[in-house]
């Protein structure tokens, strides 16, 4: 039997990275490596099965994919604009393959880090606003709930994973 690696955040600093910042960019791994195993083999049907009136696994691939890239533009002092708001309505609706869904969720996984790895240390405690209310936030806790939230529907992803395979469907 093959011997796992050990999780992201046991294999040691990352270069050039703060290791206040890194473990963002540890849950951006894990988040990466658990997908493509827990994924790995699922039929479009499955990917879009809705058992138990459950939303779809392909529902959180899209979600943490768009939300990371929403996320992401408050963090760099942007506001969401309409083709963002738009893809945020649309997420529900199937059709998407797995490849399709993983590449999205890979590459905006991508451009957070690099917008992570390009945030000096001094700066995580400016003040960042997110969404039409402009609520109060700072650099790092955008950067903590990037991480966690795309970790939470990872959970989520995994779960509904397992609920469409054991539920028959193909």
């Amino acid at each position: 039997m093959e011997e796992m690696p050990p999780e992201p955040w046991l294999r040691g600093p990352i270069a050039g990275v703060s290791p206040i910042l890194a473990p963002a960019l540890y849950a951006f791994e894990q988040a990466r490596e658990d997908l493509a195993i827990h994924t790995a083999g699922l039929s479009e049907a499955q990917i879009w099965a809705r058992p138990f009136g459950l939303a779809p696994l392909g529902f959180h691939l899209r979600h943490i994919a768009g939300s990371v890239e929403r996320l992401t533009a408050y963090l760099s002092g942007s506001e969401l604009d309409a083709a963002q708001m738009a893809a945020l309505a649309r997420e529900m609706e199937p059709g998407a393959s797995r490849q399709d869904l993983l590449r999205k969720v890979n590459a905006a996984l991508d451009e957070a880090e690099a917008q992570i790895r390009g945030i000096e240390p001094g700066s995580l405690g400016e003040v960042r606003v997110v969404g039409r209310k402009r609520l109060p936030t700072t650099v790092i806790g955008l950067v903590v709930h990037i991480a966690e939230h795309t970790q939470r529907h990872v959970g989520q992803a995994i779960s509904a994973a397992k609920l469409a395979r054991a539920s028959g469907f193909s």
